[in-house]
């Protein structure tokens, strides 16, 4: 992936525990006009309506490591033996120019706590098969407890909150969901407009991956 092209990211990493706090108000980020209402996903059965992990959040330290940032909240999900961004970004491994391919990331999530594959997303808009497949990958990991970190590409008339007003080319880190509303919470490493944690409509979601891809 190529760097994320970004003016002023923070230098240092901020870190946190998060968790939901009780009774929480949920606010979910209005879908930009640019991306059109699709036929919802296919629910899946047997399991909870809506989940959140616990994650310990950082703010990427440099503004082409997104990759290391959003792979180490990932595996905040499953330990707490956690290895610097610096060590991430070595094992990817990234460069000034970012993390390439989404497949380094699944790479070194399998390596250290098992369970991921890399899911490519070519089609733009995503089929209903991949949609489907997507969402039934949210909520079968978030359920057992694993983190999906998803390789986007948002131009600027489809932009998660804060983002500045370009193509930026990213990765960040899906830690819930909520089949109520088909909506999914993202710790996003880059900090834009100190976003940090936030709700997108999973119609977005889908819209923003292709056509890169996520590991789930």
């Amino acid at each position: 992936m190529r760097r994320l092209k970004v003016a002023v990211l923070a230098a240092l990493a901020m870190t946190a525990l998060i968790a939901a706090p009780a009774g929480a108000t949920k606010y979910v980020v209005p879908r930009p006009a640019s991306v059109k209402a699709m036929a919802p996903p296919a629910k899946v059965e047997g399991v909870q309506e809506a989940a959140e992990l616990n994650i310990q959040y950082q703010v990427q330290e440099t503004g082409y490591w997104c990759g290391p940032a959003a792979t180490r909240i990932a595996l905040s999900a499953r330990t707490g033996d956690l290895p610097s961004q610096q060590q991430l970004a070595n094992e990817l491994p990234t460069t000034t120019n970012g993390t390439d391919w989404i497949g380094q990331v699944t790479r070194v999530l399998s390596g250290r706590v098992g369970w991921y594959e890399t899911k490519e997303m070519p089609n733009d808009p995503p089929t209903q098969a991949q949609r489907d497949l997507l969402w039934r990958d949210i909520v079968l990991d978030i359920n057992n407890g694993y983190a999906i970190v998803a390789n986007i590409v948002a131009p600027p008339n489809n932009h998660p909150p804060g983002y500045p007003n370009e193509t930026i080319y990213h990765y960040f880190t899906v830690i819930g969901y909520d089949s109520s509303n088909w909506s999914v919470k993202i710790a996003d490493p880059a900090n834009f407009g100190g976003n940090q944690l936030y709700w997108l409509s999973f119609d977005q979601l889908a819209s923003l991956i292709p056509p890169k891809g996520y590991s789930a």
